[in-house]
């Protein structure tokens, strides 16, 4: 699963995802280097994803733990950060925003646990060059009222591990090339799912980190330091 991760500036996108976001008519760059960093995103904070609408594709803050739109309940989120690729499709909690809404989650890398309980490292797992990640996402709108405002929340679709974070855990977000964006936001749910089945393996790297990491009220940029075990 993934349930913690970081997205933190500068960022610079490489030459061909550019060309896939002029498509998309978005600029990722400064959307995300205008806002704040953040070293230790957890459940049911806000963070940027990069989403479709009929106003066009655009970054806006969003609160992690998906809700469904027939919840009774907001808490339901906490349970909903992950979705799993092989299921997305056919779970009810999911199903309805892999067909129409879903989005790309921005991330410099995720947090993952190994070891005994009670004896836990964390691990800070990204690209190599330090490049930004877009995992697959899926959004909603609830609410609980229809005199309430819409509460907008998302989910990090997981997938099985790559050669590299299997060291770590058994699943990872599913991180999606910059040739997939646009069909993922916009196209059909039958190619997205396409997608879901033969994604690429992405290049990842990682180092320890602080435990400090595992508690949601620490934030500075020192959780994404590797240090010396």
């Amino acid at each position: 699963m993934c349930g913690r991760y970081a997205m933190f500036g500068p960022v610079s996108v490489p030459r061909e995802a550019k060309r896939e976001l002029e498509l998309l008519d978005v600029d990722l760059e400064a959307a995300l280097n205008q806002r704040e960093p953040q070293y230790n995103i957890a459940p049911t904070q806000h963070a940027p994803v990069l989403a479709a609408s009929p106003e066009g594709c655009q970054v806006k803050a969003v609160q992690w733990g998906l809700v469904p739109s027939w919840a009774k309940d907001i808490k339901i989120g906490a349970q909903m950060i992950n979705a799993r690729a092989e299921t997305v499709a056919s779970k009810p909690a999911f199903r309805g925003a892999c067909k129409k809404r879903r989005c790309l989650v921005p991330a410099s890398g995720y947090f993952e646990w190994k070891g005994e309980p009670g004896h836990k490292q964390p691990y800070f797992i990204h690209a190599p060059d330090g490049a930004l990640l877009m995992f697959a996402g899926l959004w909603e709108a609830w609410r609980a009222k229809e005199t309430d405002d819409w509460l907008r929340t998302f989910t990090i679709v997981t997938g099985e591990p790559g050669r590299v974070s299997a060291d770590i855990h058994d699943r990872q977000p599913v991180i999606l090339p910059a040739a997939d964006w646009s069909d993922w936001l916009t196209a059909d749910a039958e190619v997205a799912q396409g997608l879901l089945e033969h994604v690429t393996e992405a290049a990842l790297t990682y180092y320890p980190v602080t435990k400090a990491v595992g508690s949601p009220r620490n934030k500075g940029a020192e959780l994404v330091e590797p240090i010396s075990l």
